[in-house]
């Protein structure tokens, strides 16, 4: 009797873990598909789409910014370049870390993008990107962030 409470124990506790680190991995998936979607808006110059990813209590850190702004700022770096005839191309998105905990994430990668003209020159950026991701209802939103270049010869 006692063998079959334990393996049955040991049953419960394993198909708890397993629905417990599956859910975090749909959300993890979710936050990288949204993270793609972030930089595809910013190509498209999709702005209404782009704002959307954001928390209405947005406060960030990018790094063409000389102070934290909040959403109504969001777009600025993106206007600022186009309305300059520039446009946004993206390239690799390398994934560093994740992490969800509830209904909270943490999200870091590079990314690799250029500004080009209409000859389709510009200088190519790598830059890090850290979002702070907060669960709204079924919805993810970013709550905070910061960016900076990756220098040419980064810090081992």
């Amino acid at each position: 009797m006692r063998c079959c409470l334990l393996f049955t124990v040991v049953c419960l506790l394993a198909t708890a873990q397993h629905a417990f680190s599956s859910a975090g991995s749909d959300d993890e998936q979710t936050l990288w598909s949204l993270e793609h979607a972030y930089w595809q808006y910013v190509e498209k110059n999709d702005l209404a789409s782009y704002s959307n990813l954001w928390h209405k209590d947005f406060l960030g850190w990018p790094s063409v910014s000389s102070a934290p702004v909040r959403k109504d700022h969001i777009t600025d770096w993106i206007i600022s370049q186009t309305s300059k005839g520039l446009a946004f191309k993206t390239g690799e998105l390398k994934p560093a870390g994740i992490q969800v905990t509830g209904d909270v994430a943490f999200a870091c990668y590079w990314i690799t993008c250029r500004w080009v003209d209409k000859d389709g020159k510009g200088t190519t950026h790598t830059l890090r990107i850290t979002h702070a991701w907060v669960r709204s209802g079924k919805d993810w939103r970013i709550i905070g962030g910061m960016s900076m270049p990756e220098p040419q010869s980064p810090a081992k």
